[in-house]
């Protein structure tokens, strides 16, 4: 006798389970409830169809409803939404939005895939007919409408996250003066505070306006415009808003059936994907997973993953018995004209965890070139690799122009098959100038990482560079002088780099030497060049150009000499300065 299997919510895992399901089971009867009336879109489209770089609104349509049924042979009930489950009687009751009509269905086996809903906050005037957020296709019909009608000239984004950034970006495109507000200290909280600067940098760079670190208070609605009143009492007219304040698990189905479910709503499932319930499973955005690097339950609302458990989930109910190992966030975005992208931990997690850096992980960080720099249009890319004391690697970050996302899924593949810094370096990866180096990115920073294990170089970070104590330390900056026009670390001393070892009699070897360049490669040569000769010395990892990005703001310049180079500045492989001066 075939089973009864009733889906419940489509796009992603739904969408996915059904199909998967169909292909391993011809006979199996399938039901697929959806409360709205799109079964599968492509959701992370939405920002770039308002903007215009996607143009056919049907794009957007993964698979129409008739062409599931015909293909699949699968009943598919649009606006059609699951009310209550009865778990004694295997039943659920639903409510056909089409005819208002209440009826009750049976199963043998439940699937959720319920999704989750942008959060809306109970801030004052958030109500207001020009704010709007963005999570499905109704949503993009109306903001999309809203801007053709009344062609708005400035924009407000709330939240700093993956789609916040996407439809600053978008909206700019359009060109709307665009301010993001973020509640955090820096926007896109997967990345670690340094490489998010990078994009803090990058966004101002486009006539972006940021307020981090600064919430809503309220919003104030009159003659056609918003006023957003922040914490901090700054004032932003705007005749637009974008809510992104993140998202919670539409789990109330589940809590209302006496499913298991954690503290943030996400419902508990087992390594095979089933709820407290045998008969009944979930996945998606809905879900608590397991961290794939510490093991930790965590929720992690991606399409990639939810797409995968669909796949995993119609194994099982097909007798499979496959299970999901779990999940560890890999993620791209563009934001403007730069890509930003994760995997595995970054050190905020460690942290939160209890894990201290030198006890008990490590840290490689590089600005180096998307392809040989001898070819031209070889852009910047900035990697932070974080690994444990025997080389595991935990984590990565990149934030580059070019390539960034060929690097990091060499990155997540590593991860995912327990793969060390050791790995890395040996990683033989495709190379010709216009596509790479020799020496690949990846491969860069597992020999940095290897030089940290073995003491070859102690690096120093960013933010231990401000606790030192002057009197024990010499700041030693190996650039050439006309680099220190760029500007400087306030104190340092110039000796460059190939002058070093004729004037190392001017460093003294009671104190500790740190040292730095552009980039971090001088910097090291010039560590082991000191290090061998009985000085103590540390490197500045990512050199002068993170240093420039963390503390060379327009009001903190005390730091950073007089910077008063206005050119272009560029560097070779070896990280030498090539400098082209404009005007």
């Amino acid at each position: 006798m075939s089973k009864k299997v009733l889906v419940v919510g489509g796009v992603a895992g739904g969408a996915t389970t059904v199909a998967r399901l169909r292909r391993l089971d011809e006979d199996v009867e399938i039901i697929l409830f959806e409360r709205g009336e799109y079964i599968s879109f492509a959701n992370c489209g939405l920002p770039y169809y308002i903007g215009g770089t996607i143009e056919s609104r049907d794009a957007l349509l993964v698979q129409k409803p008739e062409a599931m049924k015909k293909r699949f042979n699968i009943d598919v009930r649009t606006k059609n939404e699951v009310l209550k489950i009865y778990r004694d009687d295997k039943e659920v009751e639903v409510n056909d939005l089409n005819t208002g009509n209440i009826y009750r269905e049976s199963y043998d086996i439940l699937v959720l895939s319920p999704g989750s809903t942008p959060l809306k906050t109970p801030i004052p005037g958030i109500d207001a007919p020009n704010i709007f957020s963005l999570w499905n296709i109704p949503d993009t019909d109306t903001i999309k409408g809203y801007v053709e009608k009344k062609c708005p000239k400035k924009a407000v984004v709330v939240g700093g996250g993956f789609i916040g950034l996407e439809m600053a970006e978008n909206l700019h495109a359009l060109g709307l003066e665009v301010s993001i507000v973020e509640m955090l200290n820096q926007v896109m909280a997967p990345l670690d505070f340094e490489m998010a600067e990078i994009v803090h940098e990058h966004i101002e760079s486009k006539g972006g306006e940021l307020h981090l670190g600064d919430g809503v208070k309220k919003f104030e609605y009159k003659d056609g415009k918003t006023y957003v009143i922040l914490q901090s009492g700054i004032s932003i007219e705007t005749d637009l808003v974008i809510l992104s304040i993140g998202v919670r698990p539409n789990s109330q189905l589940a809590k209302d059936a006496g499913l298991d479910v954690n503290e943030r709503g996400g419902i508990v499932v087992d390594e095979y994907l089933r709820t407290s319930d045998r008969n009944i499973y979930a996945l998606g955005d809905a879900i608590e997973v397991v961290d794939f690097v510490n093991e930790n339950k965590t929720m992690v609302p991606l399409a990639g993953p939810a797409n995968k458990q669909g796949r995993i989930v119609a194994g099982n109910i097909a007798g499979r018995n496959e299970k999901y190992n779990g999940t560890q966030g890999t993620s791209v975005a563009k934001i403007f004209d730069i890509t930003v992208a994760t995997t595995g931990n970054n050190e905020k997690t460690l942290n939160r965890l209890g894990k201290k850096y030198k006890e008990d992980y490590l840290i490689s960080f590089i600005h180096t070139k998307s392809h040989a720099g001898y070819y031209p249009q070889a852009l910047p890319l900035t990697i932070k690799l974080i690994f444990d004391l025997k080389g595991k690697v935990l984590g990565a970050q990149i934030v580059g122009y070019d390539g960034v996302d060929k690097r990091i899924d060499v990155l997540a593949t590593a991860i995912r098959f327990g793969g060390t810094i050791y790995d890395l370096k040996e990683l033989e990866l495709a190379y010709a100038p216009p596509y790479s180096s020799a020496k690949d990115p990846v491969n860069m920073s597992g020999f940095v990482a290897e030089n940290i294990l073995n003491g070859d170089v102690e690096p120093i970070l960013w933010n231990e560079i401000k606790d030192l104590d002057k009197e024990k330390i010499i700041i030693l900056d190996v650039r050439e002088e006309v680099e220190r026009e760029i500007g400087y670390v306030e104190g340092s001393i110039n000796i460059p780099l190939d002058e070093l070892r004729d004037r190392m009699d001017e460093l003294d070897k009671d104190k500790t030497i740190i040292i730095y360049c552009a980039i971090g490669l001088r910097g090291y040569i010039g560590a082991r060049i000191l290090k061998q000769n009985g000085f103590k010395v540390k490197n500045f990892c990512g050199g002068f150009t993170t240093y420039k990005n963390l503390f060379c703001k327009d009001d903190d310049l005390d730091n950073c000499g007089n910077g008063t180079f206005k050119g272009e500045v560029e560097y070779t492989d070896q990280g030498d300065i090539k400098i082209n001066v404009e005007g």
